[in-house]
């Protein structure tokens, strides 16, 4: 009977419906195998905005490291668990959509954490790239404990991240680059926003027969982590590869006041300064 229970128990996590979370579209609308539509199809845009960042941030990753590459490769994961998710709110669906995004932030963090700004107790990227894994795996574990640990971690990178962001900039003057960073900022809040008030002014969208705000929330995040992202390589490129001459622009046109943003080497290797 134990087996029986366990298989069953099993089945139940990946059923349609069995996440406690339930957004604010309404559920089986445009398709009986579809709980939402809308917030389903509104995942592809990551499959869309990914492998483009992908090709404008190669000369920056062969230049700097290949493995900042897993960053946006992951990011095409979170559109795919995000899609999955969607379809079938169920709890597997929803695990795999949350910490994914953890790990999308934990990769983020052992590449482009500013050296300067590490505990003092540690010295070199490699040990602080150890702890962040660690703090992952744990966060990890705990969230099939507890799902609700995952949430506090995010919004604990998430802060993070902007208070970090928030130091970098003081002392910055360069009028394109704290552009990209007012950008940034204003993308991650309008985003956030929209996913507060799908989450928690659902009857008040309801009323207004727009029920879309997740949805929204997908096509924002991803093109606020396309600006933000963008704007931390832009840091560590400076810092860490300042030989490379690193310059800002945006695709597919520069002069465009919209566009993705990309990193430009206007140096190589051969006009590195040596001792």
């Amino acid at each position: 009977m134990g087996g029986i229970y366990s298989s069953e128990r099993m089945a139940g996590v990946f059923s349609y419906e069995s996440s406690e979370i339930d957004w604010c579209e309404d559920n089986y609308k445009h398709s009986e195998h579809v709980v939402e539509y809308f917030n389903t199809i509104s995942s592809f845009v990551f499959f869309i905005i990914s492998p483009i960042m992908l090709y404008l941030l190669h000369p920056y990753a062969k230049e700097r490291n290949l493995a900042i590459h897993i960053v946006w490769i992951m990011m095409i994961f979170v559109g795919l668990f995000s899609a999955y998710f969607h379809m079938t709110l169920s709890f597997v669906g929803q695990m795999l959509d949350e910490l994914s995004i953890l790990w999308v932030l934990a990769m983020g963090y052992s590449i482009w954490f500013p050296r300067k700004l590490f505990p003092s107790f540690i010295k070199d990227r490699s040990t602080f790239s150890r702890l962040v894994l660690v703090i992952a795996i744990i966060t990890t574990l705990s969230s099939f404990v507890k799902p609700t640990a995952n949430a506090y971690a995010l919004n604990c990178f998430g802060l993070h991240l902007l208070y970090t962001l928030a130091v970098e900039m003081r002392c910055c003057t360069d009028q394109k680059v704290l552009r990209l960073a007012k950008l940034s900022v204003a993308l991650w809040v309008l985003a956030i926003s929209c996913w507060i008030s799908d989450r928690f002014g659902c009857s008040f969208w309801q009323r207004l027969n727009f029920c879309y705000l997740h949805g929204i929330w997908h096509i924002l995040i991803v093109i606020a982590v396309a600006y933000g992202s963008t704007l931390i390589a832009y840091l560590d490129a400076n810092y860490e590869i300042p030989y490379s001459l690193p310059g800002l622009q945006y695709w597919p046109c520069d002069k465009w006041a919209v566009g993705l943003p990309h990193i430009v080497l206007k140096g190589t290797t051969k006009t590195q300064k040596r001792c």
